[in-house]
């Protein structure tokens, strides 16, 4: 099951520079190396942790914290013993953690609830101290020179850019035209012109007249509210006329990158305007803190004017004394960006994607890993380039070693670990490790995020704005003023319902938000607009938008399928762990919309339960005339590849690439008349733009252009027809808690209630873990708890740990039931909780259904059990090695380079 979730410190030395820990994120294991030995790396040890660690920090020379993004944890590691002794519950997707202040404590970033928690490594398992970030999702730490403050990056910080409401039909529905309306800088002109008072490129003569549309605007160094046009929107978005635009007066974004955390008062304070995805830090030093990522210009409309050029690879600078005195380098100097595409040589230069960054001892040089360019590149303060440096596919983690001037670097995609000599930049050598990932990943992973195959530039890609197959949350206008007319042709409209009439697709399109690339394969057409029949369609967009010279092959676009259609959605954080639905769920940022009392008035606790009974018949919440369910349907929020004959809902064929036919509707009150119903899985990620306070954490959020801020003012909009504002708080409770699946399909003969499309998503318990010691009661109810649900069949629970001072394994058989890494053992549960203690430590994990076998006893899945491997000398991670090994002093697999 492929999270894809992403890397952020994966890679970390032991104080005493002998030991290179690093995170192997598809095998749920920490690797240990020796380094110590001239020929390091050398693997020691392979430690199971949680699902999808991501970062790793040494706290000594013999204990390190692995931060498990889908467990929602943190593994306590013995590095001497090789096993966890503790496990550290925390809020949903942990991203790093780092050790600072006096006395000392953790601080662990959590970045869907935009916290950090403040945790006393002494008592881990005490109650943390839980900070809230103003900014969306913190992900990277680092920690000041002496210890006394904490930096935390917000990775989507945004860029200062928002949208202006201006393509809605339907009266009173929110946000208000104002991109029409006659105080604007172009007197209501909609679309406005892009090139003075025309357009660029041209408009297309034969087209019918452009819809009106919405507008992105951004926030200057003044900050006036500007659009690509040096069209001043300021006095209808913050000004004395903001209501025009449905915010209020003195309304803000505030665009903050860089969270300062206190650690004696655990006062926060900001750092603003930096870039929009803040991907890696590091301490210069001097102690000023080095942000890398990349900047949007998605300000700039329609694609031929973006092409190639959509997104600066930036490093910024900071004195955190002085937070106003950063300075900002492109880490592509050799770039003028006037063309959208360059020789292939000039493409090798640049760096894509940076996921690391580190500094050498005289903070002479910076060194950062370009995990799309599959390159490191050497910078100097001024951000002038030094060198660069080949190395293994997807680098992310680096880490600088003084004694040795020692690079090391993690190669996610190639699951190895290069040495680089940090004077020379060269690759020493390139040490491989166990990766269990499917062909499908492995071959088609780089046509999504390699910068330098794919794009003109060499810096951009595909995952550029699909961030980890994801979302940049921003809205880009890609349309073209000269492009034609699109049919409707093929389309599958309204399922056969009664629906206004439909329009073909328009060339101006206006902004559309960034869609995460999750299932997506096998719920065609795609785009918000269903405009594409296949992921096919998108293949002439490497040339058109990335700038590259060609398409893909049908090789390797039928690559680039496999790998997106082993996309899956994560737990549901909303869920009850037995993934029922929440009946009492607490919504902070959510807000009252004023159709039924005040607005920007937190909403009361919702009851999922009860919003779906609202969401399905007989409820016909939609105007009167149709159930939300008709439509979205249960468990995608897709519309069905039906349509209606009047009796029963029958099946359409698919196309020629195996693609499916999800409806369109003409309902959603868009100047773009014909859109695909989306999916509704995800909408918990958007959260962040609300319009009825003073203040947002981003710039766009719901419809299919960002620009209705809430869930809460979606379903209070004119058409759907809520009671009450209890009742808007039970909808958006269902609507956060949409993925997980567990929900009832519909009828293959009920109108108002067709049976949905299955979902590619996570059981709300799948990584969740609890590691026995000296077992209390609630950690013995809690594993209990887990055996409980991989009884039902919808999970598997695997046990790792030590017992009899062997590293062991066993996978949950059920019925009380466990089978050892040892072919011929099985053990009753309660002698297997009865061995757990100090020194014999266990940990329980819930893993996804299917996978129980691997993660559990099978490591390389090769039919011979670890622990029958381990007896005979060989290893558990080689399918059929018949080489000798010895546990603990395992040779390197190290490749050379000349």
């Amino acid at each position: 099951m492929n999270w894809e979730d992403p890397h952020v410190h994966p890679l970390e030395l032991t104080p005493d520079g002998n030991l290179l820990l690093a995170v192997n994120t598809a095998d749920n294991r920490l690797l240990v190396f020796d380094v110590a030995e001239r020929n390091g790396p050398r693997l020691v040890s392979s430690i199971p942790v949680g699902l999808d660690p991501v970062s790793v920090r040494a706290r000594s020379n013999s204990e390190a914290w692995v931060v498990n993004h889908i467990s929602d944890s943190v593994s306590i590691v013995d590095l001497r013993r090789g096993v966890v002794t503790a496990t550290v519950y925390t809020d949903d997707e942990p991203a790093d953690v780092v050790f600072a202040g006096r006395p000392e404590r953790a601080f662990i970033t959590c970045s869907q609830v935009n916290r950090v928690l403040v945790v006393d490594p002494r008592r881990p398992d005490a109650a943390p101290r839980r900070l809230t970030l103003k900014g969306e999702d913190p992900r990277a730490l680092a920690v000041s020179p002496d210890g006394r403050f904490v930096y935390a990056a917000i990775f989507e910080s945004g860029n200062g850019t928002t949208l202006l409401g201006g393509g809605l039909t339907i009266p009173d529905a929110f946000p208000p035209n104002v991109v029409s309306d006659p105080r604007g800088p172009y007197g209501g002109v909609n679309p406005p012109p892009n090139a003075g008072t025309t357009f660029f490129p041209a408009l297309n003569p034969e087209n019918p007249p452009p819809p009106p549309v919405g507008l992105i605007v951004r926030k200057d160094d003044r900050g006036r509210w500007m659009d690509d046009n040096r069209g001043d929107w300021t006095d209808l978005v913050s000004g004395p006329n903001a209501s025009a635009s449905g915010r209020r007066v003195g309304w803000d974004l505030p665009d903050r990158d860089l969270a300062i955390i206190d650690t004696a008062s655990l006062d926060v304070s900001y750092v603003s305007r930096l870039m929009n995805l803040n991907m890696a830090l590091a301490v210069h030093p001097s102690g000023s803190v080095t942000v890398v990522g990349t900047d949007a210009h998605n300000e700039v409309r329609f694609e031929p004017n973006v092409n190639g050029r959509f997104v600066r690879v930036l490093m910024a600078s900071v004195d955190p004394r002085r937070p106003s005195s950063r300075s900002i380098h492109d880490l592509n100097p050799h770039l003028d960006y006037t063309t959208p595409t360059v020789p292939q040589a000039l493409r090798d230069l640049s760096v894509g994607d940076p996921r690391g960054v580190a500094w050498n001892a005289r903070g002479t040089r910076a060194f950062v890993t370009g995990m799309g360019s599959n390159n490191v590149v050497a910078v100097a303060p001024n951000g002038a380039r030094l060198g660069q440096v080949d190395v293994g596919e997807g680098p992310t983690g680096i880490v600088y070693d003084a004694g040795r001037e020692r690079l090391y670097v993690l190669n996610r995609f190639a699951a190895s670990i290069s040495v680089v000599s940090a004077d020379r930049l060269r690759e020493l050598s390139r040490v491989a490790f166990f990766d269990p990932s499917p062909v499908a990943i492995k071959a088609g992973r780089k046509h999504l995020y390699d910068t330098h195959k794919t794009s003109g530039l060499g810096h951009v890609s595909c995952a550029s704005c699909h961030i980890d197959a994801r979302m940049d949350r921003l809205a880009w206008d890609l349309g073209d003023p000269a492009g034609e007319v699109k049919s409707l042709e093929g389309q599958n409209l309204g399922m056969g319902l009664p629906m206004p009439p439909f329009e073909p697709f328009h060339p101006m399109k206006g902004p559309m938000t960034t869609q995460t690339l999750q299932d997506i394969i096998g719920k065609e057409p795609l785009h918000w607009r269903g405009d594409r029949a296949s992921l096919e369609e998108f293949n002439p967009a490497f040339v058109g938008l990335q700038g590259d010279d060609t398409q893909l092959t049908p090789k390797e676009m039928a690559e680039l399928r496999s790998f997106l259609a082993t996309l899956t959605f994560p737990p549901n954080p909303f869920r009850n762990l037995d993934n029922s639905l929440p009946r009492d769920l607490p919504l902070p940022g959510h807000y009252t919309t004023g159709r039924f009392g005040p607005a920007g008035q937190p909403l009361p606790n919702g009851n999922a339960q009860r919003g779906m009974e609202l969401f399905r018949p007989p409820s016909l919440l939609a105007m009167g005339l149709f159930a939300c369910n008709t439509c979205h349907t249960f468990p995608t929020g897709l519309a069905v590849d039906m349509t209606w004959d009047g009796s029963k809902w029958l099946a359409l064929p698919t196309g020629p690439m195996g693609e499916t036919r999800h409806a369109l509707a003409s309902t959603d009150g868009s100047t773009n008349v014909s859109l695909k119903v989306p999916q509704l899985r995800n909408l918990y990620e958007k959260v962040g733009m609300e319009l009825s306070q003073k203040e947002s954490l981003s710039g766009f959020s719901f419809l299919h252009d960002g620009s209705v801020d809430s869930i809460a003012r979606f379903v209070t909009e004119p058409p759907f027809n809520p009671e009450n504002d209890q009742q808007v708080a039970d909808i958006v409770a269902l609507i956060l808690s949409f993925s997980g699946g567990d929900l009832p399909r519909g009828s293959l003969t009920d109108m108002y209630l067709p049976p949905g499309p299955d979902s590619k998503d996570s059981h709300a318990a799948v990584g969740q873990q609890v590691t026995l010691a000296d077992v209390t009661p609630a950690e013995l109810a809690r594993a209990l708890r887990f055996m409980s649900l991989a009884d039902s069949g919808k999970v598997g629970l695997v046990v790792k740990g030590r017992r009899m001072g062997l590293a062991r394994g066993y996978t949950y058989l059920g019925n009380g039931q466990f089978q050892s890494d040892r072919a011929s053992e099985r053990v009753n549960a309660f002698l297997l909780l009865a061995s757990a203690a100090a020194g014999a430590e266990l940990t329980f994990t819930v893993v996804p259904s299917g996978s129980e076998w691997r993660i559990g006893v099978d490591q390389d899945e090769d039919g011979m059990y670890d622990r029958d491997e381990l007896d005979r000398g060989r290893r558990p991670d080689q399918p059929n090695d018949s080489r000798r090994f010895v546990e603990g002093v395992s040779a390197p697999l190290a490749t050379m380079v000349p």
